[in-house]
């Protein structure tokens, strides 16, 4: 048998005037680096990250389930409303998690990381919380997502919600990925809750459009790295590259033979890219 250092547990966290009951995984010591899983799905896919002893010698490294993903449920009266993430109550969400967890504060400044919704999040946190971060890392980064499919056939009553959802995760990866892996994302998506991950893509095609915003990030003020998948189809290296273009100081690489979610469905070929920035951001 072999032990992970990963350690799970529960936080009850006040949100918008409600009670959650939040989820969360931390490994290692040092610097905060609180990361963020993509929409639908859930932290589990930062395993690699959190068993890395490369990077949890220097950081605690904290990825958290988002309400009503994983393990963290929804809040009471779920039943009567329909889930719809917006780039307030996500902004908000993160910086109450790093707070609740101790990981700001006047004397500390986390790193954030976030993939898919996640890497168009951390670009409103360059807007609006530069200040009371270290450095913030974009996985899949762009400002903004074409709708290129109706998000309705995902909580249809006639299809098979988590067959769908899994389906359009398993073909945003790389064919290089390990089988092995690719499945184990594709596994995750499936168990996702009815309407969730819709409800996170209304912010990621719909509302949190952020084009018209990016010019004003200063990078000076806090790093910011954009890491990108060259298979990735829906946060496309073009993509990513026309949203650096508008961002000065923003630093770019494009993750070769990974798809749109690189930290799970090729854990070391990832960690490959992600330890030198790490390493950058700790000797700053």
């Amino acid at each position: 048998m072999k032990l992970e250092p990963i350690v799970g547990r529960y936080a009850e966290i006040d949100m918008q005037n409600r009670k959650h009951r939040l989820y969360f995984e931390e490994s290692g010591k040092g610097i905060p680096l609180l990361c963020l899983h993509t929409a639908g799905s859930d932290g589990r896919q930062y395993r690699a990250v959190l068993n890395d002893p490369q990077v949890t010698q220097h950081f605690r490294v904290v990825a958290f389930d988002m309400p009503w993903h994983g393990k963290s449920s929804p809040p009471a009266g779920w039943e009567k409303e329909d889930y719809r993430l917006t780039t307030d109550s996500y902004t908000e969400l993160i910086m109450t998690v790093a707070r609740e967890l101790g990981l700001v504060s006047p004397t500390l400044r986390p790193v954030v990381m976030g993939c898919s919704i996640g890497g168009r999040i951390v670009l409103n946190l360059a807007l609006k919380h530069a200040r009371e971060l270290r450095a913030l890392i974009g996985l899949q980064s762009a400002a903004y997502v074409e709708r290129y499919y109706d998000a309705g056939w995902l909580d249809h009553a006639e299809v098979h919600g988590g067959r769908a959802c899994g389906g359009l995760a398993y073909g945003l990866m790389s064919p290089l990925s390990p089988q092995e892996h690719r499945w184990e994302t594709v596994w995750h998506y499936m168990q996702g809750g009815p309407g969730v991950f819709t409800g996170d893509l209304y912010f990621y095609q719909i509302e949190g459009d952020i084009r018209e915003r990016i010019g004003a990030i200063d990078t000076r003020l806090c790093p910011l790295y954009l890491l990108t998948g060259e298979y990735d189809y829906s946060a496309s290296p073009r993509d990513t590259e026309a949203a650096a273009a508008r961002i000065p100081g923003a630093k770019v690489t494009i993750m070769k033979g990974l798809g749109h979610f690189p930290m799970s469905e090729n854990p070391e070929a990832f960690l490959a890219c992600l330890r030198p920035v790490l390493e950058e951001i700790r000797a700053s």
